[in-house]
């Protein structure tokens, strides 16, 4: 447990340090630009973290206020990278946005191409019809006995001039018809040319235009992604304005907890002060350094902290220690018994005296177990197992609470722990 103070700083801390944010939190949806970054897994940690510590802190405050806190941590440590991927994402779109213009008309340019070089194809091909028309003709002349015509001209000749004239006039039908017969092989050249060029743009026009229909899908799936991301930022900054007002809604019960807290602090600081001198004087403490208590991981540190949004001091009087339901914890020093038994909220709660170090009543005491081993006047050893690791009281998680007090007034136990806590 933490006594006037434990858990509850962080939680006020993250909401005092939100509130000038949360007060126009409805601007930070609008406002807030995307992103499609990458955010994954580092975000998924940081808001895991982010809860994680909002249960630390907040022990003996209200279930409603933890359930707030954890909200606005999660919230706030979610923002920034939800805020990224909306300006991200804006980015995003306007690149494909451009690229998509770029790939439709680039698309635009391949089909007209391809347009022209398919007229220029069906040119050639008139062309190659009309020239085999021409030497078709040509060859059915020739089959139909075209070359005795031209030796009967010659033959009807009535001289010598006149059999010139005739033969000037056969050449030159000759000529033709072998003009006809290149027209038909430069045709046919060119036609397949234009066949070429025209498959050619073909295939250019068809890439084209799939390359702007992916540009186009990337563009929507992009303006998608946006909405979405300015969708989450919008639910963010609400969930952040709701934790805060609820929040400020337990503001009196977390208060009041917080006297019970205090108050309960004082009665453990009586009951333990002059502990040794109450009954009979206790020997000088000789353990040397402490035991460690429990197997486990350091969660929370011994201290004071003040809380900017309940402006109230809290004192966490003792270190936390994390460790599975059911750990055995062990006597860190071999001593007495004075207290073992429930005590608001350290819930189940045991303390030993030590003996007298420095002049003063030494004493250990262990918060939230599960279960207690021991009964107020038991003699117990060093390493003895006094009880289990519970998440009993105000605890939001299996861990011991972990004191050392001196008169009753806890000082911070990882000055008298080994430095490795093992």
């Amino acid at each position: 447990m933490e006594l006037t103070g434990r858990r509850p700083h962080r939680f006020r801390t993250a909401m005092a340090a939100c509130l000038s944010v949360l007060c126009c939190a409805g601007l930070a949806a609008t406002a807030a630009p995307a992103s499609a970054g990458p955010a994954g897994g580092d975000d998924a940690r940081r808001a895991a973290r982010a809860v994680d510590r909002a249960e630390a802190i907040l022990e003996h405050a209200t279930v409603t206020a933890r359930n707030a806190a954890r909200r606005l941590e999660a919230a706030t440590a979610a923002l920034p990278a939800a805020q990224k991927k909306v300006a991200t994402a804006r980015g995003v779109v306007a690149a494909a946005s451009v690229q998509a213009a770029t790939a439709r008309r680039k698309a635009d340019t391949a089909r007209e191409l391809y347009g022209t070089t398919a007229a220029a194809f069906d040119a050639a091909q008139v062309r190659v019809e009309k020239a085999y028309d021409r030497v078709d003709e040509i060859a059915a002349a020739s089959y139909m006995g075209g070359n005795f015509a031209t030796i009967n001209v010659l033959i009807g000749a009535r001289g010598p001039q006149d059999a010139m004239d005739r033969l000037g006039l056969v050449d030159q039908v000759m000529r033709g018809q072998q003009e006809d017969v290149d027209e038909l092989t430069r045709a046919r050249r060119l036609a397949r040319v234009e066949q070429d060029r025209a498959g050619l743009a073909k295939r250019a026009a068809e890439e084209a235009e799939r390359e702007a229909a992916g540009k186009l899908r990337a563009a929507r799936n992009a303006q998608v992604a946006a909405q979405r991301a300015r969708a989450a930022v919008i639910r963010l900054a609400e969930s952040r304005k709701s934790a805060l007002h609820l929040a400020r809604s337990q503001r009196a019960a977390v208060l009041a907890k917080y006297e019970q807290a205090k108050a309960e602090e004082a009665r453990i600081q009586n009951a333990l002060r002059g502990w040794d001198d109450k009954n009979g004087g206790g020997s000088p403490y000789v353990g040397g350094k402490l035991l460690m208590p429990v197997h486990g991981w350091k969660t929370s540190d011994y201290g004071s902290r003040y809380d900017p949004y309940y402006h109230v001091w809290q004192l966490h009087a003792g270190t936390d220690i994390a460790a599975g339901g059911g750990t055995p914890i062990h006597a860190a020093a071999s001593g007495q018994v004075i207290r073992a038994g429930w005590n608001g909220g350290y819930g189940k709660y045991t303390c030993i005296a030590h003996g007298k170090k420095a002049g003063r009543s030494f004493s250990t005491c262990y918060g939230h177990q599960s279960r207690i081993n021991v009964r107020p006047g038991e003699y117990v050893r060093r390493g003895e197992v006094i009880g289990r690791v519970g998440t009993t009281g105000a605890s939001t998680g299996y861990h011991l609470h972990f004191e050392t007090r001196f008169d009753g007034v806890p000082k911070n136990p990882l000055n008298y722990l080994p430095s490795c806590l093992c």
